[in-house]
């Protein structure tokens, strides 16, 4: 078993770039404030029923909006992920845009 990580936005971002998959857990009304570009959508109330596309050997990073929820329900994505490296993004994805990365309009 993997134990979940916390990464800072910049090396999430860095990540992501090298293939790494990010997993929105925010409820769809949340995104109306935009989406961290390639992010899928697993709802955290519908977790257990979402595909999250990632592959054996491939890195998966978790976001809320701020963190709170990745960190509370660490032990339902690390077993959603799998075998997988599972990393949780700091500050959600307020710190990303606090980090001054890319946001997308709604999905």
């Amino acid at each position: 078993m993997t134990t979940v990580r916390e990464i800072s936005p910049r090396d999430a971002a860095d990540l992501a770039k090298a293939g790494a998959v990010v997993v929105d857990i925010r409820e769809t009304a949340e995104r109306e404030t935009g989406v961290i570009p390639g992010a899928c959508h697993a709802p955290l109330s519908a977790l257990a029923a979402a595909e999250i596309g990632a592959e054996a050997g491939r890195p998966v990073i978790f976001h809320c909006k701020s963190g709170g929820r990745t960190k509370a329900n660490a032990a339902a994505l690390e077993q959603k992920a799998g075998a997988n490296d599972v990393y949780i993004l700091a500050g959600g994805i307020d710190g990303w845009r606090d980090a001054g990365l890319p946001i997308e309009g709604p999905k």
